[in-house]
């Protein structure tokens, strides 16, 4: 991988923030701001999410195994995102109060889902390093990893029920496209690699059979 690569997709991933950050401070993102930063950034957290499910997709189809370096830095500006997105419900529309922001999780699912998925992702933000991978095994660390798949579905969730007060299920449709793609691609490749493992057995076998002498 280029030198370069790493700093120019942190700048990259940086880019939307930067954005609404500007806009903010300018006053040009529309009539209702608070609204509009609370959207964008959970808008970004689920692209964020899509976006490191692609990542081994296209290390395996391109063979580009560097990709790989990528996809740490990748999830955490997920979790960037959707700290930004908490962030931001918990001050413009809550006010930081704890006690209300409780209540509106147990009151309304779509929050709650968005919630659970937000406390899922955080383990696996806090077991991004070296460390964390020594610490607990790579085979613990891989299936607690997992969990992403599991956040995916939270985040789509969370993003239907956000779209469905104004019937606009057009980009529900297209992020879910997406995820159904990413995860398929993902079992088709377990269960190609479990076939291929077991014809390779037959095979193994066969050679490995001692010649009878006649």
């Amino acid at each position: 991988m280029h030198p370069a690569a790493k700093p120019l997709v942190f700048l990259a991933c940086l880019l939307p923030f930067a954005w609404l950050f500007y806009g903010a401070f300018t006053d040009q993102l529309g009539a209702n701001p608070a609204e509009h930063l609370i959207r964008a950034t959970g808008d970004w957290t689920l692209r964020f999410i899509c976006i490191v499910l692609a990542v081994t997709p296209l290390r395996v189809m391109t063979k580009l195994n560097a990709l790989a370096r990528l996809r740490r830095m990748l999830g955490l500006f997920a979790y960037f995102y959707v700290v930004i997105h908490l962030l931001s419900y918990s001050w413009f529309d809550m006010g930081f109060e704890v006690a209300e922001i409780a209540k509106d999780i147990a009151k309304r699912p779509f929050i709650l889902v968005g919630f659970l998925g937000f406390l899922l992702l955080t383990p696996l933000a806090a077991t991004s390093f070296n460390r964390a991978i020594k610490a607990l095994g790579a085979k613990r660390w891989q299936t607690l990893h997992k969990l992403v798949y599991v956040i995916a579905g939270l985040g789509l969730l969370h993003f239907f029920w956000m779209r469905s007060g104004k019937n606009n299920f057009g980009e529900v449709f297209i992020y879910a496209g997406i995820i159904a793609v990413l995860l398929g691609w993902r079992v088709w490749n377990y269960l190609a690699k479990k076939k291929g493992k077991a014809d390779a057995k037959p095979q193994s076998a066969e050679v490995r059979r001692p010649q009878v002498a006649k």
